[in-house]
């Protein structure tokens, strides 16, 4: 048996070996990008004189409220107990508290951004450099709900400044650079990989955080998380962690986010958020089954301030928003910060789910009253009578709300529904929270105004085939919820 061999020229065999040094040099770049990179030295060096430490002062008022221990008469040690007590300062004196964190410089001017948590209820703010200058800071404005604080103080000399990138461009497992002053003890520089985006760590109201197992610890907050361009993508403000150290869950607010309320804060000393005026709640499997929806996506209508952008708009309690501005709502807490980030005064359109039709009206917003203490473009609580035409139904007994059931349970003069007389025990609508004095204002989404009504549609959902009923139940002033109960009760 003859075997036909052919064997390489010197000029392929060249070829090859160069094939191959290109293809194993292209594994070691690759095997380096796994790693990450070999230094951030280059990257560190140009931002380390933006980030600054910020530390305060605070006078607080002494409780006093340590009694002196209860002696026997004639004690030998009243005496020494008594003149501790008073030189202790156990009547009140005051005291000065002190505190630290990060901050950095996003002007050269000297506007400086950090938590509002590193400076609340500060009494003295101080800037310290990393070239060892301090200066005296002033408090331009602040916002609780995203946590953050802008400062101004007056250089000598242009400042070293960073500036922000698009956090919205980071993918999970980019690499970041974090840079603060953790334990007070100057500036630091940890390294990590983007663990998530748009974590929601119930914070605030807007909350969508970047999660990073770069090490963030105390003293960090308020610090800048850069990437590999030298950008700032987040802003470091919280960790999870039973030490109080680094456990590499850490948490950084987005640039996106931020550049609009640090940019409003500078310009107003306050921010200026967009509002609809709606209480809205999650759209639940539960939910999108029982109004035909394919997936469980939007933000569920459950209230309106009446007068607001919302109602003037024609928007009713039980549509879902699918669109706001262009912007599909995926999950619901969507809404609220597209919602607030959208300009005052801005006139766009919102896409609505109403009986099965998808809707779009236009829309003008308004502007949020932050002094009120409340978002009404905020999420909602989640999740036999005596009466001669009450009803029992998805084991509740329903009445009518006449002037006597008004006046039993204090409902409101302008709410209108079912009154909830009792509630079966053992019932799906004992386990969802409805009970005695509870109005049923909807079902599914047409209105109700007395028991045969809920009978009613509950019996046209079940010839439908539907296996639950989506059911909006009001408190005392009409404010409520969305629920769903099942039809085989």
């Amino acid at each position: 048996m003859m075997l036909n061999l052919t064997f390489p020229t010197a000029r392929t065999m060249r070829a090859l070996m160069l094939g191959a040094c290109v293809a194993l040099a292209g594994l070691a770049a690759n095997t380096a990008q796994a790693r990450g990179p070999e230094s951030v030295a280059d990257v560190a060096e140009g931002l380390l004189d933006a980030v600054v430490n910020i530390s305060t002062s605070q006078t607080v008022q002494n409780s006093g409220n340590v009694p002196m221990p209860d002696l026997p008469p004639g004690s030998p040690f009243e005496e020494f107990f008594k003149e501790f007590f008073d030189r202790e300062g156990s009547q009140g004196r005051p005291r000065k508290v002190n505190s630290l964190g990060s901050g950095f410089v996003i002007d050269k001017s000297g506007i400086i951004v950090t938590n509002n948590h590193v400076i609340a209820d500060a009494d003295e703010i101080v800037a310290n450099f990393a070239d060892g200058s301090k200066l005296q800071a002033e408090l331009i404005g602040r916002d609780e709900k995203t946590d953050l604080a802008v400062l101004r103080v007056k250089p000598p000399k242009d400042l070293p400044f960073v500036e922000f990138g698009d956090s919205q461009v980071l993918r999970i497992g980019d690499w970041v650079l974090a840079i603060g002053n953790p334990f007070g003890l100057g500036g630091s520089v940890t390294t990590g990989i983007v663990s998530a985006v748009n974590r929601n760590i119930n914070a605030g109201p807007y909350d969508s955080f970047i999660q990073t197992d770069a090490a963030i610890n105390r003293g960090n907050s308020g610090g800048p998380l850069f990437n590999m361009d030298g950008k700032v993508v987040g802003i470091n403000t919280a960790i999870i962690s039973p030490s109080g150290g680094s456990i590499g869950i850490g948490f950084a607010i987005p640039s996106k986010l931020a550049k609009r309320v640090i940019d409003q804060l500078v310009e107003f000393g306050e921010t200026r958020r967009g509002y609809i005026g709606v209480r809205i709640q999650a759209v639940t499997d539960e939910i999108a089954e029982s109004l035909g929806m394919n997936a469980a996506t939007g933000a569920l209508i459950a209230g309106i301030t009446p007068g607001g952008p919302a109602d003037e708009a024609g928007l009713q309690t039980g549509d879902i928003i699918l669109e706001f501005d262009g912007q599909a709502i995926t999950a619901y807490r969507d809404l609220s910060r597209i919602v607030a980030d959208t300009l005052v005064g801005a006139e766009t359109s919102v896409t609505v789910l109403r009986d099965g039709a998808q809707i779009e009206l236009p829309i003008t917003l308004g502007r949020l009253n932050e002094s009120e203490g409340g978002n009404s473009d905020e999420p909602a609580d989640a999740e036999e009578g005596d009466d001669a035409t009450a009803a029992t139904v998805l084991g509740m007994v329903l009445g009518e709300l006449n002037d006597s059931a008004r006046e039993k349970y204090g409902i409101a003069a302008d709410v209108e529904g079912v009154i909830v007389q009792s509630v079966r025990e053992d019932s799906p609508a004992a386990e969802r929270q409805i009970k005695e004095g509870d109005v049923i204002m909807r079902v599914g989404q047409e209105q109700v105004i007395a028991p045969a009504d809920v009978v009613a549609q509950v019996n046209a959902m079940r010839d439908r085939g539907a296996n639950s009923a989506l059911v909006f139940v009001g408190d005392s002033k009409g404010d409520g919820r969305f629920v769903v109960l099942p039809l085989n009760e």
